[in-house]
């Protein structure tokens, strides 16, 4: 079991993170991932591979304006 933004996901063996944001449905340009407080450059999502007990946090950032 994993946690991405504080639930509970199934863990799969060999699970990346481009795994993860795709079973949650996160298609968002500008997200950030996080996996055990360390912050996954975009080019290492389809290979840095998710542990068992993982926790990982997804974060989309918005711009806003006047």
């Amino acid at each position: 079991m994993i946690k991405v933004n504080n639930e509970d996901l199934d863990f799969t063996d060999g699970m990346t993170v481009e795994d993860v944001l795709r079973i949650k449905k996160y298609s968002h340009p500008m997200i950030t991932v996080i996996v055990n407080g360390k912050v996954i450059p975009v080019d290492s999502y389809s290979t840095h591979k998710i542990k068992d007990g993982d926790v990982i946090n997804v974060i989309h950032f918005m711009s806003g304006g006047c």
